[in-house]
């Protein structure tokens, strides 16, 4: 007997504002079995009774130490075996980006990578925090094959992946340095799991609010659900949810199967 698992995963640019717009009656309308959550911009205790348990989940949070930054959080309806917040890397820890949870049979871990955008200091942090997370991975790969990482890689992987890709080839967010890391995690054996099940399709995931964007569908795709090449075959379904509002960002998903 399997069981189809519906995961999604969406950067809500501030758990609060979304909140304001929607965000928990399209939850129980989606009813997804595991929602990750990135850029959630607050701490457990900022947040109302609602948000924290709606009917049906329990929530898990990892939050920045600065306040009204970065974390990240999980939704979902079977518990996990156990629950682990950072990389372990205090470098790293602080910012609130990674979140794992084990759900013996697999291992997802819900990630905020970081943006490099702000300068050459923040763009030699994002590829240290690469580094230590295709580490981090690879190590939990050892005892449990099967690994689901998802969220905001804040990459576009190649030129399909965003509108203009000449216009921005030496803006972060698709440097060949930025690239290479996805083509080595790939190579490592993760899968894209998007591109794998839609071919050429082109979709985005976030697009510049300031410019509008949105409405002329100039975007990148940045959001992904990746897994470990094992379990790639249970994958039946990757989508791009282009038509949910309420941040610069859209959910990403997948379906998988378990036995």
């Amino acid at each position: 007997m399997t069981k189809l698992i519906k995961l999604l995963s969406w950067n809500v640019n501030g758990i609060r504002a979304v909140q304001k717009k929607g965000f928990l009656e399209w939850l129980e309308k989606e009813s997804p079995d595991i929602l990750c959550v990135q850029e959630t911009k607050a701490a457990p205790e900022q947040l109302t009774k609602e948000l924290l348990t709606p009917s049906g989940y329990t929530s898990y949070w990892n939050s920045a130490e600065r306040k009204g930054y970065s974390g990240v959080g999980v939704y979902t309806k079977n518990s996990p075996v156990s629950i682990e917040n950072g990389m372990g890397v205090s470098a790293f820890d602080g910012e609130g980006r990674v979140i794992r949870l084990d759900y013996g049979v697999f291992e997802l871990l819900n990630v905020y990578f970081p943006n490099g955008k702000s300068g050459k200091d923040r763009l030699d942090y994002k590829m240290s925090f690469y580094e230590a997370f295709l580490e981090r991975i690879q190590a939990l790969r050892e005892k449990n094959p099967n690994i689901i990482f998802v969220g905001d890689v804040n990459t576009a992987h190649n030129e399909i992946d965003l509108a203009r890709p000449k216009e921005n080839s030496k803006v972060s967010g698709f440097l060949p340095v930025e690239r290479q890391w996805i083509d080595k995690a790939m190579s490592a054996g993760y899968v894209d799991t998007f591109r794998r099940l839609n071919g050429d399709l082109v979709q985005y995931s976030w697009w510049d609010m300031k410019s509008g964007a949105r409405q002329r569908d100039i975007g990148w795709r940045i959001d992904y659900v990746f897994v470990s090449s094992e379990m790639a075959a249970s994958v039946k379904n990757a989508f791009i949810m282009t038509d949910v509002m309420g941040s610069d960002h859209c959910p990403v998903g997948v379906e998988f199967e378990l036995a």
